[in-house]
């Protein structure tokens, strides 16, 4: 029995209660038409399914981590110039936060495991083609192909892990499973990058892929069943509406680059901004007006689809500045080397890693709503510690990626349950889409928040010579000025969320239960 507070659900996964009111289960729904007695009940009966989604996961974490790794080494054996370079991991970015929202709609229609085996043959082929590259342009064009590949793959990964089981504590403990294991290839890839380029020549990273990929095709292939009639969405694909979202998406997360590259000065950034704006506008206006829109808009009616995306938003948004700023600040500011500034953002990995066993026991003890505040709490008071303090000493930036990174992965965990139990069963890839764009959009936009601020209070170039007390000081304040903008703006985001789902708490009790809690409880 997962209990919460005004929340259990029974572990044979047919009822969901909330502060004594009985629903009718949504996982029910969800496996119409399917065999419910062959669902695993336990992660070792599930072994091959979740082996292949965890090395879907893993090599999307660990392709961009190793990559960065071998940046320098590339740019001397292709002869790449700075601009090549840069495009050499944001044609990825760009490509795989572009294309998620089109691929997560096509798998509704088409079958998730299709086109999630579909992708992984791509990145299989793309990440081999490696061996013919020689030139940058032509290492672009490779990850152009594996972002698509990881855009077919991503949204159809959760939706697959979250219909596997029909319990949600054992969707929680999946989720945990899969996501720990990429994490542990963040926290082990650099290291591996390093040593391996120190005997081997930078092409056998990108070729790692290949077995990974394969194992994933094979896990998923053998242990996850094809989806049936009943679970896709049968109606024609928005193409005008995919083609809005898809350059929307991408101008939104150009700007920020754009933003921190050019500066607000230039004109570059704000013609993508204003763009990206008039795109989104065009998306909405045509999901309004079309007869089979690519995201049906009263998706965002639904309670927990509402705030678990608020929350992945939010959490987005914060956790950017400090992605951002810390390494800026060991490296830059501080004058620590590259590889001891490495080891200064450990913590954040080591700490997400480990906090994973342990969000299931919180998330039976206190529910899925209040794990969320708690994870929430944890990461704002973080970022408060960083902003205020981190400038003192390095401890206060260790206890900031601690308390961080232990709650985003708590509060990650809930609210993408929350947002793909909300969805129907037809609409589950789409919406995991969902959830990864808007915390890659809010991420963009929080990286050229404190981007911005940092160059309208430090002038010249950020790696130039060895910085002055005054200029020192001025990026630090720069820096608690735009760590703690973004937190404001994410207290009240996280705020709205938790409102909402006080509301609808409220709204499913019975007339007795509120006239029981009385109107202090009630407020």
């Amino acid at each position: 029995m997962l209990r919460g507070h005004g929340f259990h659900l029974d572990t044979n996964g047919t009822s969901i209660h909330y502060g004594g009111m009985e629903r009718k289960s949504i996982t029910a729904e969800r496996v119409k038409g399917a065999d419910r007695t062959a669902m695993p009940r336990t992660l070792r009966a599930a072994w091959p399914a979740l082996a292949g989604l965890a090395a879907v996961f893993l090599i999307e974490m660990l392709d961009t981590s190793v990559l960065n790794v071998a940046l320098p080494t590339i740019a001397r054996d292709l002869s790449a110039s700075a601009s090549e370079l840069q495009w050499t991991s944001g044609s990825y970015a760009l490509v795989f936060g572009g294309l998620m929202l089109a691929f997560g709609a096509v798998a509704d229609r088409f079958g998730r495991r299709r086109v999630m085996l579909i992708g992984l043959a791509v990145f299989g082929l793309a990440s081999l083609s490696i061996l013919l590259v020689s030139s940058p342009i032509e290492l672009i064009i490779v990850r152009v192909f594996i972002g698509i590949a990881a855009a077919m793959t991503a949204p159809g990964s959760m939706a697959l892990s979250f219909r596997l089981f029909d319990d949600d504590a054992l969707r929680v403990r999946a989720t945990a499973l899969i996501s720990t294991v990429g994490l542990v290839g963040i926290a082990i890839g650099p290291t591996i990058g390093g040593l391996v380029l120190a005997v081997a020549p930078w092409q056998v990273l990108l070729l790692v892929n290949v077995p990974i990929t394969l194992l994933a095709f094979l896990g998923i292939r053998f242990g996850i069943r094809a989806d049936t009639t009943s679970e896709l969405h049968r109606v024609p694909i928005d193409v005008l509406g995919a083609l809005l979202g898809t350059a929307a998406i991408v101008l939104a997360l150009l700007a920020p680059t754009l933003f921190v590259d050019l500066g607000a000065h230039d004109p570059w950034p704000w013609i993508v901004t204003v763009t990206a704006v008039a795109g989104l506008i065009g998306f909405l206006l045509r999901q309004r007006l079309a007869a089979h829109p690519l995201i049906d808009l009263a998706l965002f009616q639904r309670p927990s689809v509402a705030t678990g995306l608020t929350h992945q938003a939010a959490l987005g948004l914060a956790t950017a500045g400090l992605g951002y700023t810390v390494t800026l600040q060991l490296q830059l500011a501080w004058g620590w080397p590259p590889a001891l500034a490495a080891l200064g953002t450990l913590p954040q990995v080591l700490a997400m890693i480990a906090i994973g066993p342990l969000v299931e026991r919180i998330v039976t003890k206190v529910g899925l709503d209040r794990a969320a505040a708690i994870g929430s709490a944890a990461v704002i008071v973080g970022l408060l510690a960083y902003a205020l303090c981190g400038h003192y000493h390095y401890t206060f930036i260790a206890i900031a990626l601690v308390l961080v990174a232990a709650g985003m992965r708590i509060t990650m965990i809930t609210a993408t349950i929350n947002v793909m139990r909300g969805l129907p069963a037809d609409r589950t890839s789409i919406g995991a889409a969902l959830n990864d764009t808007a915390q890659e959009i809010a991420s963009g936009i929080g990286t050229a928040v404190v981007g911005i601020i940092i160059a309208a209070s430090i002038a010249g170039a950020l790696a130039g010579a060895s910085w002055s007390p005054a200029r020192t000081a001025a990026f630090q304040n720069s820096v608690t000025l735009g760590v703690l903008a973004l937190t404001a703006t994410s207290v009240v985001l996280l705020a709205i969320a938790l409102i909402r789902t006080a509301l609808d708490r409220n709204r499913d009790r019975t007339p007795a239960e509120r006239a029981s809690t009385g109107p202090t409880q009630q407020a």
